[in-house]
């Protein structure tokens, strides 16, 4: 028995082996179509925690290891710097924390025989606010302290208004100088047919619900 249940898992193993290939074709043409899926808005790709940019009133927490006097808070200015000893105005608005990190890690080099090392933590987000006009219930500007969706928004001014029309939402986003519009169907959101179009909003966005 011993030697056929070897056989078997043999063969067993073989079929594996043939197959494998064909079953990781199948699962990469999934993807593919998952992404011709999402082709709707890949002008409008999400951004993570790890990407979020700085932005002028966002208050940090510069720490150089092991140097006191380096690690302080920092406020960013208006005109989107940060000024620290030493290295004076660092430009912090329109980057990542992480990159952030990088600039002020390059800028110290010339004061340190090793390679320092620099976190940058954000301890309140104070840039990330976006306009929400038209139909709901309380238009205007809105603070966010974290990633919010589309519909999320629209719950924060108090849902829509008696005469929103829902199927023409207007998505505006603007990237320096380039800006680009969507228009969202609400419908197309509750009813599962779009899920992908409750999109998570970036700073400075604007929603016009007519």
């Amino acid at each position: 028995m011993s030697g056929e249940g070897g056989f078997i898992k043999t063969i067993g193993w073989a079929i594996f082996l043939v197959a494998m290939p064909f079953l990781f074709s199948h699962c990469m043409l999934q993807q593919r179509d998952m992404g011709k899926g999402a082709l709707v808005i890949r002008a409008l790709p999400k951004e993570t925690s790890s990407e979020f940019v700085l932005g002028p009133e966002d208050t940090l927490e510069i720490l150089v290891w092991r140097n006191p006097d380096l690690t302080r808070p920092a406020l960013i200015r208006p005109d989107g710097k940060i000024t620290l000893p030493l290295i004076g105005e660092v430009q912090a608005a329109g980057i990542t924390p992480e990159q952030l990190a990088e600039t002020i890690k390059g800028r110290l080099k010339e004061f340190y025989k090793e390679q320092p090392n620099v976190f940058v933590s954000v301890t309140a987000i104070n840039s990330f606010s976006v306009f929400i006009l038209g139909e709901v219930k309380a238009p205007g500007k809105y603070l966010l302290r974290r990633e919010t969706t589309l519909l999320h928004a629209i719950s924060l001014a108090g849902g829509f208004g008696t005469y929103a029309n829902t199927n023409n939402i207007l998505l505006i986003r603007r990237k320096g100088s380039i800006e680009t519009r969507m228009e969202i169907r609400y419908p197309d959101i509750i009813n599962g047919s779009h899920p992908e179009m409750n999109l998570m909003l970036q700073p400075g966005d604007t929603l016009i619900i007519p």
